[in-house]
């Protein structure tokens, strides 16, 4: 198994797990590989070096614990790189929305005026349809998905 380095045109880094190089170089060739945060199929490989395990290994000593406002970070969330935060935090709210579709506006608009049970939804909006929903002070984000996650989440 080949764990590779790979980037893409946007400059997100992430892994690729492969059985062999002609395996990567084939999926690559075939437009299979896409980076993870925003589905960009133009992926190069970086360089990388081969890990080697030379001793016994050594307890990790324990580093100081960064604080935001007071707050502990855990140390997973500390080494973690901005897009493996940014997936876990769309994960997140997949997890935790309703996907409504393309009735997006209609629903947001519904539980804004108290039609509807208010609760956590995301679906399809039309950049019309956005701006008229802040105009009318609901307030909507966008969040752009990979394709990856608009599939099953494993």
């Amino acid at each position: 198994m080949k764990v590779l380095d790979l980037r893409c045109t946007l400059g997100h880094g992430f892994e690729g797990w492969f059985a062999s190089n002609e395996a990567f170089e084939t999926q690559l060739a075939g437009g299979l590989v896409e980076c993870p945060v925003c589905g960009d199929t133009a992926v190069v490989k970086l360089l990388s070096a081969p890990r080697l395990n030379l001793g016994n290994p050594k307890a990790p000593q324990e580093a100081a614990a960064a604080s935001v406002a007071g707050a502990q970070v855990p140390a997973e969330q500390r080494a973690a790189s901005p897009e493996a935060r940014w997936m876990r935090a769309v994960r997140e709210v997949l997890a935790k929305t309703e996907d409504v579709g393309d009735r997006f506006a209609d629903e947001a608009r519904k539980m804004h005026y108290g039609e509807a049970e208010e609760r956590g939804i995301r679906g399809q909006a039309t950049p019309e349809q956005t701006e008229a929903l802040l105009d009318e002070g609901i307030p909507v984000m966008a969040l752009p998905l990979p394709a990856a996650l608009k599939e099953t989440l494993q």
